[in-house]
């Protein structure tokens, strides 16, 4: 084999292994950002109760009212201090964030008791507290925020403390895909 052989073999077993070196490269030094969603998939997702809910002026609520739109659920069974405060803050910001999506989705805050709802009315922020004693789940958990799409099921949740731009992220997302609400 003379130099010109050695140089076209190189050149083709290179043609083969350069692309292969390439892309090992980029992804350990580029590493690509993780394409799932930030909130936790609720898999099979669980119906919201149909009980009812008495507001703080003393109406009658259900969630059946709400059938139509997304709604973010969040639950408190302490007083509302300032982890709730963060968390109804955290809940309105995302909302609003959604811009013209906004009126799409709507805000409930289920108060376990009468301290916890809070001090000051919150714009657009539907404070309801059980009219009976509710069985474990969405509705009762103070440690996240749900979810619940607009025929009544509860689909995702989020931590109490939510990173702000990756739940926006996750409803600009499934609004974005959603053919209803």
């Amino acid at each position: 084999m003379n130099l010109t052989a050695r140089a076209k073999l190189l050149l083709i077993v290179s043609g083969f292994l350069l692309p292969i070196a390439a892309s090992v490269a980029t992804y350990v030094f580029f590493r690509p950002e993780p394409t799932g969603n930030y909130g936790e998939l609720l898999m099979p997702p669980e119906a919201i109760s149909a009980a009812a809910f008495r507001r703080d002026d003393g109406a009658t609520f259900r969630f059946e009212s709400l059938r139509g739109r997304w709604v973010l659920l969040a639950s408190e069974s302490r007083r509302c201090d300032a982890e709730c405060s963060a968390k109804l803050y955290a809940v309105r910001q995302v909302r609003l964030a959604l811009g013209r999506d906004a009126s799409r989705v709507a805000r409930v805050l289920v108060a376990q008791a009468p301290e916890a709802l809070p001090a000051v009315p919150h714009e657009d922020l539907v404070a309801v507290m059980p009219a009976a004693r509710e069985p474990v789940g969405p509705v009762n958990d103070a440690s996240h925020i749900y979810l619940v799409d607009p025929r009544g099921n509860v689909m995702i949740r989020w931590p109490r403390e939510p990173d702000m731009r990756r739940m926006l992220k996750d409803l600009q997302t499934l609004l974005r895909a959603s053919q209803i609400g």
